[in-house]
């Protein structure tokens, strides 16, 4: 049995050098690892196993049991292989140490301390140790590493089969007596080694004594220690902590009084919900339940009979906010439903006003959807009952026979559904004045809750800027004497623990014993005021009151969800506006089916757009913003009319222009008015006045300005129509850009088509005019210069009611006028046409004889002086002497070429004295003629210049 300690004790044989073995234990390095003095036995018995039945021949069942399996060992997965170049750095650092060391070792041998014998043992000994294998004293040595396995058991030395064999049985014996041999020398170096150290051993049992004898008379002295400060307790400190222990007693009875009143006022909080319930205070109530829950939570956590009490206060509180919605529901119906009135008070402003407050400390922030339904249902009411109420004052309909509500407001004539429309305006104003009213009283209060965060958010910040001085200001070494358990701090008085009570709450709870409640401090007095500061926050919060005193409630809302509680009122209101403006506009649309609204006349359309115009002017003063459907309506209907009224003006101007003959018409009294309105910058129509008018005779030509025209009836109208568009302006500024388009149009018809019956001569068709003469020419040129003097009137009227980006409409009018102007001259070409065919006619035929004057000079002047006499009353003087004097370039045309043809030549012969005096007779009627009188003819021209 031996055996098995040779395997098992190597360590004691390779841990060390040769040298390591002579060096003797110390007492005081030694002492806290084991040693080969704690060794009570020899190391074969020691080696022995005593649980085996017999002697194996097999080295592992022998060694390590019969449970033994021949397993491979797997290299672990957490462990990196190790390799040397992780020692390169190392070796690198310790390199220069080493050699010093080295050169050290070289220059200071170790000091020899043993004598000879020692030595000459100690070789002895080293002899016996090379008897045992190298394999054994490797550092490195392990059986589990498969080489060193086989190098030490040798398979040849066993047999597979189980070592049943002579031969096989004899190579195991031997091996065995060998490793016991080593096993030997082991033990007597070990004992050798042992014997070295006995000095050491003796000296430290002796040293162990010594010990013994220092800690008796230490123990002595403790005691004596002990029974001074046993008497020092007993005479000076038991008595005081007696009193400190009754005063901490008299505290916590104290405490429990109050835990016990405080326990009462909560068993009351059920019945005072009850009681604030009924009077709808649900504010009170809220905060009553919040502040029970709040002390169920904090000073009466763990308290049997309150175990369902907060379950309880959570439906409660679930119910109140069932409540409060149904309360707001009907508080909006009855708000918004009563009477309207002039008046535009507030509906129990208080009652509003603890709902809003109730409603944001349990965050239902939805109802300001309630109240947007309420307002779309009575917006809706009213259209409906203002309508009954019409409808119900008209005899003429029979509401028996006209079941639908709808239809009977169809048959309304105009100023009957424009005074209901005016009725339904006035009470969607007082409507929308009303809801205006409520949601400034809900914006101020979320406004004030805002306003409050943000106050209790400053406060903290000076509070905890106040606390972090006073922290550092406390003394940071305060002591505490602890006895039995308790702090002796629990019986300081008032004044010393209050501020550390108050300021920070971790202290409040240090103690074990103690309550985590404000009110556990040591006087009676102030655990009472607490219990009746929160009677009295109770009793404060459930009484109605205004916005300052329903601010100090706690709403728990951060401050962007309180903004956009804010945007959302506003955006309310702003609803509440485009609501009515959508049932205003499903009421004109069910009027508009039948084409109601396209039949109007132009004062009763004006009166309407007026009225539309007011409403939404109105609502956008009460709101803060236009709202766009009326509008868009309004400017849907406006340009249905404004098509409308132009085609009816310029089918109109058709029909007048179809039948107009183109004979100058007289000028009544009230067209010259109207053109005096004009001069004097009023473009309007001109009121009708009764009798004055009658008794004025008309007028042979207008008087513009200064300037007479000579014009036809249908100019009038034009004047009359251009007057109506530029008042239709006016009236509804919206379409201005329309009826500029339309007025355009309207003046460009007239143009084309005055040029049609004239120049082209459509009269004769569609009037049945024999002829076109210069007379009505001219009357035409006359009326167009009438228009042109008008444009740039019209173009300002028009100008100073656009925007500026619109500016560029004007330019019609400058095509307008250019295409006038072409008329007129075209017309003054056809003038000068007429006596240019007609001077053709006449001179081709003239000969240079007696009589002077001829009769072609004589018809000529004839018919100048007919063309002078059809056009003088009709073109200013200016335009005649202008035209004239283009027809006499003509004649010097004419005449000129016909002299040439018959070779008269200005050589003061016979023909020459015929041909001037028939041009001397010319002359002198034409400048006979009125207004011509100045006119320099210049007939020295028609005679060909000599060579």
């Amino acid at each position: 049995m031996k055996k098995s300690g040779v395997i098992k004790n190597r360590r004691y044989t390779v841990e060390g050098d040769s040298s390591s073995l002579c060096v003797a234990p110390s007492l005081v390095t030694d002492q806290h690892r084991w040693t080969i003095y704690h060794s009570k036995v020899n190391l074969p018995a020691a080696l022995n196993d005593p649980r085996l039945a017999k002697r194996e021949s097999d080295f592992f069942t022998k060694t390590w049991g019969l449970d033994f399996v021949d397993t491979e060992v797997i290299p672990s997965f957490y462990l990196p292989q190790i390799s040397k170049e992780h020692f390169t750095v190392y070796q690198q650092e310790i390199s220069q140490r080493e050699k010093i060391h080295e050169r050290c070792k070289n220059i200071c041998p170790p000091k020899d301390t043993f004598d000879r014998t020692l030595l000459h043992t100690h070789d002895k000994s080293r002899t016996d140790l090379e008897q045992v294998p190298k394999i054994f004293m490797k550092p490195d040595f392990a059986l589990d590493d498969s080489l060193t396995f086989n190098s030490v058991l040798p398979w040849s030395h066993f047999n597979t089969a189980g070592g049943k064999g002579n031969r096989d049985a004899a190579s195991s014996k031997l091996l065995q007596e060998k490793l016991s041999h080593y096993l030997d020398i082991v033990e007597v170096n070990i004992a050798h080694q042992i014997s070295l150290r006995s000095e050491a051993f003796f000296h430290a049992m002796t040293s162990q004594h010594e010990l013994q004898d220092y800690l008796k008379k230490t123990s002595q002295a403790v005691k004596m220690l002990r029974d001074k400060i046993a008497q020092i307790d007993k005479v000076m400190c038991e008595g005081s902590l007696h009193i400190l222990r009754l005063a901490l007693t008299r505290n916590n009875c104290v405490k429990v009084y109050n835990k016990l009143k405080l326990m009462a006022t909560v068993h009351q909080t059920q019945p005072t919900v009850q009681v604030l319930l009924s009077t709808s205070e649900f504010v009170g109530a809220l905060d009553l339940i919040a502040t029970t829950q709040e002390v169920l939570q904090q000073e009466l956590q763990g308290i049997h009979s309150f175990r369902h009490l907060g379950s309880q206060l959570c439906e409660l509180e679930k119910l109140i906010d069932k409540m409060m919605i149904a309360e707001f529901s009907t508080y909006s119906h009855s708000d918004l439903n009563r009477p309207l009135e002039d008046d535009c008070h507030i509906l129990e402003e208080e009652r509003l006003i603890s709902l809003v407050f109730g409603l944001l400390k349990q965050r239902k922030l939805n109802f300001l959807e309630i109240y947007s339904e309420e307002m779309i249902i009575t917006a809706k009411n009213i259209i409906k009952q203002c309508v009954i109420n019409k409808v119900s004052q008209i005899e003429d309909i029979d509401t028996d026979v006209v079941l639908k509500l709808a239809d009977q407001m169809r048959m309304l004539n105009f100023p009957q559904w424009f005074d209901l429309l005016t009725d339904i305006f006035s009470k969607f104003t007082i409507f929308l004045q009303r809801v205006k009213a409520t949601l400034n009283i809900i914006h101020s209060v979320v406004l004030s809750v805002l306003d409050k965060n943000q106050r209790t958010r400053e406060l903290e910040e000076i509070s905890q800027q106040k606390n972090a001085a006073k922290d550092n200001s406390l003394d940071t070494e305060v002591a505490y004497l602890i006895h039995e358990g308790m702090f002796i701090s629990d019986a300081f008085s008032e004044s010393e623990l209050t501020p550390i009570a108050i300021d920070t709450t971790s202290q409040r709870n240090a103690s074990p014993n103690s309550e985590p409640c404000s009110s556990d401090s040591v006087s009676e007095p102030e655990c009472t005021t607490d219990s009746s500061s929160s009677k009295e926050q109770i009793s404060s919060s459930v009484t109605p009151g205004a916005v300052d005193i329903m601010v100090n409630e706690d709403v728990k809302l951060s401050d962007l969800e309180l903004g956009k509680l804010a945007n959302n009122i506003q955006e309310l209101l702003y609803s509440a506006s485009d609501i009515c403006h959508d049932r205003a506009v499903k009421f004109l649309m069910s009027r508009a089916k039948d084409g109601f609204l396209e039949k109007l006349n132009s004062t009763e359309f004006i009166s309407l757009s007026r009225l539309m115009e007011t409403f939404i002017l109105e609502t956008e003063q009460i709101c803060g913003r236009k709202s766009m459907s009326l509008l868009g309506a309004l400017q849907s209907q406006a340009n249905k009319f404004v098509n409308r009224f132009h085609e009816e003006r310029k089918t109109k101007l058709s029909l007048l222009l179809d039948n107009e003959r183109w004979k100058q018409a007289d000028v009544p009294a009230e067209f010259q008015d109207l053109v005096d309105s004009i001069s004097h910058g009023k473009i309007a129509l001109p009121e009708k006045k009764s009798g004055a008018t009658e008794e004025r005779k008309p007028a042979e030509v207008l008087t513009v300005e200064g300037q007479q025209y000579a014009v036809v009836g249908t100019v009038l109208l034009l004047i009359r129509i251009i007057l109506e568009y530029c008042q239709c302006v006016d009236n509804i500024p919206s379409v201005t850009t329309d009826m500029l388009t339309r007025l355009s149009d309207l003046l460009k018809y007239f143009n084309s088509r005055s040029c049609q019956l004239v120049l082209g001569a459509g009269a004769l068709q569609v009037v049945g005019l024999k002829t076109i003469t210069t007379k009505n020419l001219a009357l035409s040129s006359r009326c167009l210069q009438l228009i042109v003097h008008y444009i740039p009137v019209i173009r300002a009227h028009f100008e100073a009611r656009l925007q500026p980006k619109q500016y560029s409409m004007l330019r019609h009018f400058d095509h307008i006028t250019k295409d006038y102007h072409d008329h007129i001259a075209e017309i003054s070409a056809k003038l000068v046409a007429i006596m240019d065919s007609l001077f053709d006619k006449l001179l081709s035929k003239y000969e240079v004889k007696a009589p002077v004057p001829s009769a072609c000079f004589r018809n000529i002047c004839k018919q100048m002086a007919k063309m002078h006499e059809a056009i003088f009353d009709l073109l200013p003087e200016e335009q005649t002497q202008m035209l004239f004097l283009r027809i006499n370039a003509s004649y010097k045309l004419h005449l000129k070429k016909q002299l040439s043809h018959l070779n008269v030549i200005n050589d003061g012969g016979p023909q020459n004295g015929l041909v001037t005096a028939d041009v001397a007779f010319y002359t002198g009627n034409l400048q006979a003629l009125k207004g011509l009188q100045d006119l320099d003819l210049n007939m020295a021209e028609i005679w060909e210049q000599k060579r």
